[in-house]
């Protein structure tokens, strides 16, 4: 399976958390996951990435916590 160069490449975005712009960088196919799964749970993309944001490690990047909570809601969908 290839990729096309354009999806494979982050894309960087800004959000708001707690008040304060951020941006995060994500592929493609993530944002359009993460869209879905806001979309489906009846929230705002802002708000999901702030759940995300909340429950992740210190030590753990926020565009990391992403991509490891859509990975866990495709795994869990799949079951």
């Amino acid at each position: 399976m290839s990729l096309p160069a354009a999806s494979a490449r982050p894309r960087k975005r800004s959000l708001t958390l707690q008040g304060h712009r951020t941006s995060v960088s994500l592929e493609d196919a993530f944002w359009e996951e993460l869209q879905s799964l806001a979309e489906a749970r009846g929230v705002s993309v802002n708000a999901l990435v702030a759940e995300i944001d909340a429950a992740r490690g210190v030590s753990a990047g926020l565009a990391s916590a992403i991509r490891v909570y859509i990975l866990l809601e495709a795994k869990a969908a799949s079951r």
